[in-house]
């Protein structure tokens, strides 16, 4: 059972995915960033930039609770 939350925030074509208690999200201590965007549906080959904490992290990054996550996907420009 969930016992604790992080604040979780995905970007430009992943908004879509933004859970309604994304100030909120209920994470069990352990569980990584992965596990958290797979329940969300989040496409995982479009994820490229994980910030936890205003760290640059990965997928498999573990989560205690009350961290802040930011999700990127690849960003086009020229």
């Amino acid at each position: 059972m969930p016992s604790s939350h992080i604040s979780i925030k995905l970007f430009a074509s992943l908004r879509p995915f933004t859970p309604e208690n994304a100030d909120a999200f209920p994470v069990s201590p352990g569980q990584t960033v992965q596990d958290i965007l797979t329940s969300l549906g989040v496409p995982l080959d479009e994820v490229q930039l994980v910030f936890i904490d205003g760290v640059k992290a990965d997928l498999t990054a573990p989560l205690k609770g009350n961290e802040r996550v930011g999700v990127f996907p690849p960003v086009g420009g020229g």
